[in-house]
């Protein structure tokens, strides 16, 4: 029989002969995005007594790999590769890139490259180097690339090759954590490293002794917390929170039979002391503040120190979501936007943003250890009584998960392998990007800039929307950011923003994840997005 196992005595032998398929189909997939070539025309219907307008739209200067043909051009690449020529601005540290940020096409040109890989169950299999090359080919080419530059929609960051390649181990090996006998050393490096981060957020406990526990993100990290804050109280809390919180808050509550949170009101995406008071001394029976270091819309961070002095003040527990900006603890530069942190009951924190793991990668961490208590449970087959006594250590009260992977281990190798001096001038380098890049848009004439950026995310609008009028400038920014994905130039993102009057408008995010990208490699992108604003309201005007 063929040898299959990535584990066993075969196991190193098996995946030394299987990963160089791997790499190379990988490459491969990357090629098919396909080399930058002339940007299509857009084209919109004009009234039948004028001709059509079409118009080419063109980087003022050469920009990363741009794939472009529709569907059918996607779909195409997969059998066959382009060339691997490259005007892209060379990254720091690298070669420039030949790759484009996103397959062109959309849903359509994915579904049909996937079509063409069916069946995905034969009747007889083709083989592990066939089905990872054909697969992994199709995969690469068909996916976005969060380390290219142009690719910055989300909080979606590239990961490091020490984490990938320290994931293949945790796959191979393959412990399951829900009992020590599944994952002898795995259970004790999750502790170790949840007791370090703890220690980091809670630097200097009274009487508690802070711990941790591994999630999949910031979305189980804050129904935990509101799950932890509901047994604290003896059966039901309010969540508070901002309008600025992430949607995870009010579905958590959802699903925890909690009352629906009180949303208070912010300004320029923060929550407001004031409005969080009124709605404190408004609400009787136990509460939960909800606060936010680094929203989704724009990496805003509440005022922490005022927040928990009201915590204190009404008696309330309060749970920080720094899924975003919780890593900043270990940048001494910009550490002291967290200031008050340390005051908070839980705090949740994501290492596959600014920590850049492979997803998922999220942490829950608590001031007190005896927090985490009701999340214990028994089961005889993986915690029995007498196994507890003998000294085996339970792993069940660690999570909501049974079994669960030994995510923890990626993390400690980067952890140790970049040490806080490594991981600050990653830090530091996308912040400063995000600032120098907001001050070229600051300049740019035909952009604007909302606010100097917190953390990386930078919300930037073409000054044509603002001229158009509410409605159809906010048209303007849609279409142009759907032309951009359509067509693999650019992913960017969107945010809704509110307005002192009590409206919002829509802006493009820049989410700045790549420490090896400068500011050099977004200028380009500046251009191409006021030149195709201007082209698309000028045909919308023409049409």
């Amino acid at each position: 029989m063929e040898r299959l196992l990535a584990g066993g005595r075969n196991g190193p032998e098996n995946l030394a002969e299987l990963i160089p398929t791997a790499l190379a189909a990988t490459r491969t997939g990357q090629t098919r995005r396909r080399p930058p070539q002339p940007p299509p025309a857009i084209t919109i219907p004009a009234p039948v007594a004028n001709p059509p307008l079409t118009a080419t739209i063109a980087p003022a200067t050469p920009g990363p790999a741009v794939p472009h043909g529709g569907p059918a051009a996607t779909a195409a690449t997969v059998a066959a590769p382009g060339p691997a020529t490259s005007h892209a601005p060379a990254a720091v540290g690298g070669p420039a890139t030949a790759y484009a940020p996103a397959p062109a096409g959309g849903p359509a040109a994915t579904a049909a490259a996937i079509a063409a890989l069916t069946p995905l169950l034969p009747a007889t299999g083709i083989g592990a180097e066939a089905a990872l090359r054909d697969l992994t080919t199709a995969f690469v080419a068909g996916s976005v690339d969060p380390a290219e530059p142009w690719c910055a929609a989300h909080l979606h960051g590239p990961p490091l090759a020490v984490a990938a390649v320290a994931d293949l181990v945790v796959s191979a090996v393959n412990p399951s954590m829900d009992s020590w006998d599944q994952a002898p050393i795995a259970s004790d490096l999750e502790r170790a490293l949840t007791a370090e981060l703890a220690a980091l957020c809670f630097p200097a406990p009274t009487v508690s002794t802070p711990d941790g526990l591994i999630t999949s993100g910031g979305t189980e990290s804050n129904q935990l917390a509101l799950l932890l804050a509901r047994e604290h109280a003896g059966g039901s809390v309010t969540p508070i929170c901002g309008a600025n919180a992430h949607h995870s808050v009010a579905r958590a509550a959802w699903l925890l039979g909690l009352p629906q949170p009180v949303v208070v009101d912010c300004a320029d995406e923060q929550l407001r002391p004031d409005a969080l008071a009124r709605a404190l001394a408004s609400t009787t029976g136990p509460t939960m503040i909800i606060a936010t270091a680094g929203t989704t819309n724009a990496g805003a961070i509440d005022p922490l120190p005022a927040i928990a002095d009201l915590a204190r003040a009404y008696g309330a527990r309060l749970h920080v979501d720094a899924a975003y900006g919780g890593t900043l603890l270990f940048s001494p530069t910009h550490a002291p936007l967290l200031t008050g942190l340390d005051r908070a009951d839980t705090v949740a924190m994501d290492l596959h943003k600014l920590g850049w793991q492979p997803i998922p990668a999220g942490v829950l961490l608590s001031a007190d250890a005896a927090d985490l208590a009701p999340l214990g449970i028994s089961a005889d087959y993986l915690n029995a009584d007498d196994d507890l006594e003998a000294g085996l250590p339970d792993l069940l009260g660690r999570s909501l998960h049974t079994s669960r992977r030994a995510d923890a281990f990626r993390i400690a190798v980067s952890l140790r392998a970049l040490g806080r001096a490594g991981l600050a001038a990653m830090i530091d380098r996308c912040l400063t990007t995000a600032s120098d890049l907001a001050a070229a848009i600051d300049a740019h004439p035909a952009l604007r800039l909302w606010h100097t950026p917190t953390l990386t995310t930078v919300l930037l609008r073409p000054a044509l929307a603002d001229q158009l009028g509410p409605v159809a400038g906010d048209d303007l920014v849609a279409t142009l950011r759907r032309h951009l994905l359509d067509t693999g130039q650019a992913v960017l993102g969107r945010a809704r923003i509110a307005k002192p009057d009590g409206t919002d408008s829509r802006w493009l995010k820049l989410t700045l994840l790549n420490p090896e990208a400068t500011v050099a490699d977004y200028l380009p992108l500046l251009d191409l997005i006021a030149d195709t604003a201007r082209i698309i309201a000028a045909a919308e005007v023409r049409a």
